[in-house]
């Protein structure tokens, strides 16, 4: 038995993930999920279909609070806003992860040991209740409840505990006074697999190709599928696979997609200028090898980014899946 720690396995990790996408589904919500492990480094996360970008970062920022902070990121939330401003301010500078610390992370606990965090967010994944919701489908055990905390408690098969404070006032608002008895409570039950997630479904096909891959080479690589302009839609991180893997591969991701060309080929095509590239837009970029777009009747609709391994084979595992 080795004395070293490890993150929650991928595998594991894309089960809780798929379970809050089936639920988000059933709830009508659109938005991201993201798992990250222990050692603070992403290991899964997907963006449900018309999502809309920022809502996988601010995800991947309350996860990466819960597991490396071992407590639920409403806890963090409210140590942050008692302490003096320097101080809140000074972990966050060192912490640059933590820079979205709102409530709805939790940890995830295996044998009493913290292996990672879960969180969501986006467009209409939040404690707000959506128009039209059914109160059934937010009432867990006949208690009033919101959609971002259900997905997460219903993800990792926990009691549903809202983190948001305020979840009868919410209630009150939309319902008024209704009673939903126990019995009919929705918001805990199993939800039906997602079947509307046709952007999702074809990222994770990408991904899985290219982890397959990378195990053919037997390399361990991280993984990211963005959209045209550079939001993740699918990240993985394959067992034991460097940390840094996950960055490079989402910045050469991003770079492929905003500029229609890969990732190496920047310097080739724009010379001395291309390093200022980075700074005319707000993903993260990288002139590496790793990252191809992703043409659809010859437009870009995305693009792949691998990174953790060597960067020449990077580049041919993403060409290769990319098309």
């Amino acid at each position: 038995m080795s004395s070293h720690p490890r993150d929650l396995p991928l595998a594991e990790a894309q089960m809780l993930v798929q379970r809050a996408v089936d639920k988000a589904e059933q709830l009508g919500l659109r938005g991201g999920i993201a798992v990250v492990g222990a050692s603070g480094a992403l290991i899964t996360a997907s963006r449900l279909d018309h999502g809309g970008p920022g809502g996988m970062a601010r995800a991947r920022s309350k996860a990466w609070i819960s597991a490396t902070q071992q407590v639920q990121s409403s806890e963090h939330l409210h140590r942050m806003t008692s302490l003096p401003g320097p101080i809140s301010a000074g972990f966050v500078a060192v912490s640059p992860e933590a820079v979205f610390p709102g409530a709805g992370g939790m940890p995830i606990e295996r044998d009493g040991v913290i292996v990672g965090g879960i969180a969501a967010s986006g467009a209409t994944v939040s404690p707000f209740l959506p128009a039209g919701v059914a109160p059934e489908a937010v009432s867990a055990d006949g208690q009033p409840a919101n959609p971002e905390d259900l997905l997460i408690a219903y993800a990792l098969t926990i009691p549903y505990e809202g983190q948001h404070g305020d979840d009868a006032a919410r209630w009150q608002q939309r319902f008024g006074d209704l009673v939903v008895p126990p019995q009919e409570s929705l918001g805990m039950r199993a939800a039906p697999p997602a079947v509307s997630q046709h952007e999702l479904a074809w990222a994770a096909e990408l991904s899985e190709a290219a982890t397959a891959s990378a195990q053919r080479h037997g390399a361990r690589i991280s993984v990211a599928v963005v959209d045209r302009g550079g939001d993740p839609l699918r990240q993985d991180r394959m067992d034991d696979a460097v940390a840094g893997g996950v960055d490079v591969a989402l910045a050469t991701a991003c770079t492929a997609a905003r500029f229609g060309m890969p990732s190496g080929d920047l310097v080739m095509t724009y010379g001395a200028a291309a390093d200022a590239l980075g700074a005319l837009g707000p993903q993260p970029f990288l002139l590496a090898p790793g990252g191809s777009p992703i043409l659809d009747a010859g437009r870009v609709v995305g693009a792949i980014g691998i990174g953790g391994a060597d960067p020449a084979l990077c580049a041919l595992i993403a060409a290769e899946v990319a098309g």
